[in-house]
């Protein structure tokens, strides 16, 4: 597996989509594979690279891969677009970055009961893999397959000034959200949503542009973030992320049988390890996260309760909002919230 320099991107480009390396006969194919994430990111790091390292030994070194991390193809909410193109073979896509075109598959982002990543993920891919509902409502729709998916672990409130003692604190904070989903709950809970992709929140943070921002513990440090945040919620799930890596449906079929079985027994395996990976990190991210400064406070028992209130009405407006666009907005959250009853092994 190679990492290209934005040069290397420009010859890769040139020498076109589906190259195979010269000279080395052991390759049949070579595929493309982007993201958005920095290096060493636990999300590429435990699913893609995870993914690219399985199908290259599986297949005897026949399926090679170039790997473009960090936005070197495009970014965020490029992703989808840039899969369906085929200026990459294999995408990660943020559904929510992209929520004109997939707004059902935010459905993973909703604060439901789910209080692991592992119990969001198992979910989100009963219904996602192809076959599934959501695969029939969008992913299909859209031209791509789903090989591996992460739902994050449950979001907090971590802010750089403001300490959160009650919902009354959150009240006017421009808070970092990720569109869909948690832009409604952090409208309801008061705040003021401002949609940004992660690799922007740094900066953001640091000029005073937003005040806060929804993550999952893990996801702090990969960005930077740690140095201008000082208090974070604790026991509140303010919803989640879906994180997926798809390849478009024409090059899927251009792939032999064997190569598909293969890719698709990584991917699943991919899935399963990589949100037990996020589950660990959650916890030990955590408490690196305190030993730095940042004080993660339980909120009264009353405004906690008041707050998870006021997020369980999220999925219910979530659904009708999208059945009111024709979108079955209701089915897919049924469909999600049994796969949650009945996680796979």
């Amino acid at each position: 597996m190679k990492l290209k320099t934005p040069i290397g991107i420009v010859t890769a480009l040139v020498l076109g989509t589906f190259a195979t390396v010269p000279g080395a006969s052991a390759q049949e194919i070579t595929l493309r594979a982007a993201d958005s994430f920095p290096n060493g990111h636990y999300i590429g790091a435990n699913l893609i690279q995870v993914f690219m390292e399985a199908v290259s030994e599986k297949t005897g070194g026949k399926v090679a891969f170039e790997y473009f991390p960090a936005q070197q193809l495009g970014k965020s909410a490029d992703m989808l677009s840039l899969t369906q193109s085929g200026v990459t073979d294999i995408g990660y896509v943020g559904p929510s970055y992209v929520s004109d075109k997939m707004p059902l598959s935010s459905v993973g982002e909703l604060p439901e009961a789910f209080n692991s990543s592992c119990e969001g993920t198992k979910g989100y891919w009963e219904i996602a893999k192809p076959g599934g509902v959501l695969d029939q409502a969008e992913f299909a729709p859209n031209g791509i397959r789903l090989l591996m998916a992460m739902v994050l672990t449950p979001y907090n409130l971590v802010t750089a000034d403001r300490e959160i003692t009650g919902l009354d604190s959150i009240k006017g904070l421009k808070i970092r959200s990720t569109g869909g989903a948690k832009e409604l709950a952090v409208l309801k809970i008061g705040g003021v949503p401002v949609q940004m992709p992660a690799p922007e929140v740094r900066e953001a943070l640091s000029r005073g542009t937003i005040d806060g921002g929804l993550f999952p513990n893990p996801s702090i440090m990969p960005y930077g973030m740690e140095p201008f945040l000082k208090y974070g919620t604790q026991g509140i799930n303010f919803g989640s992320f879906v994180a997926t890596y798809v390849i478009s449906t024409e090059r899927w079929n251009t792939l032999s049988p064997e190569t598909q079985e293969i890719m698709t027994s990584a991917g699943k395996a991919a899935t399963m390890s990589g949100c037990e990976v996020a589950d660990g990190l959650d916890r030990s991210d955590k408490k690196t996260l305190i030993e730095g400064g940042v004080v993660y406070a339980d909120l009264p028992e009353a405004d906690a309760a008041e707050i998870s209130g006021i997020l369980g009405t999220v999925s219910s407006e979530w659904a009708a909002n999208l059945d009111a666009q024709g979108k079955n907005g209701t089915e897919v959250l049924k469909a999600f919230r049994a796969a949650l009853a009945n996680p796979v092994n």
